[in-house]
């Protein structure tokens, strides 16, 4: 289970035993905003009893919400209801995150810092100017590059007499 308190403190928020799906997931500090949070459960980010569900939809104690922020999947059970979005401390006393939850969540964080940075596995990106020059170097049958008459004048062109 999760170091956290189910109690909560006499001074907490918490009003009403029903409310909004997306308000109850801003002010848990799920997302910064409702529409995020709005968003989120219309692409069915967000399960409610393992169904997935409308915004409008009311969250009461006891409610099992499976939350999918980016590739994390945190499974978390409502302990308290409040509309008010207040500092984090008391924001996570309104819900108590599962023991398998938590332990994927670390498993998945620990893969990430263990796999080798993506940028890694590119050989070949934009050639640089020397590597541009040395094609064009290629093309015109040099092995180096080319000469520096042989590629432009500056020189005003000579007449030639009649």
């Amino acid at each position: 289970m999760s170091p956290r308190s189910p109690a909560i403190p006499p001074d907490h928020p918490a009003s009403t035993e029903r409310l909004r799906l997306d308000k109850w997931l801003w002010a848990a500090r799920f997302f910064k905003t409702r529409a995020l949070a709005v968003e989120a459960i219309e692409k069915h980010r967000v399960r409610v009893n393992g169904q997935p569900v409308k915004p409008a939809r009311e969250v009461r104690i006891g409610d099992e919400l499976e939350v999918a922020q980016g590739p994390v999947l945190k499974t978390v059970v409502v302990r308290a209801i409040s509309g008010v979005r207040g500092p984090a401390p008391q924001a996570a006393l309104l819900y108590e995150e599962n023991a398998d939850s938590v332990a994927r969540r670390l498993a998945q964080a620990e893969q990430r810092r263990l796999a080798p940075e993506p940028a890694l596995d590119l050989s070949e990106g934009r050639p640089t100017k020397r590597d541009r020059r040395h094609m064009d170097a290629l093309r015109q049958g040099h092995d180096g590059p080319a000469d520096w008459d042989e590629r432009w004048s500056a020189a005003a062109p000579t007449r030639r007499s009649p």
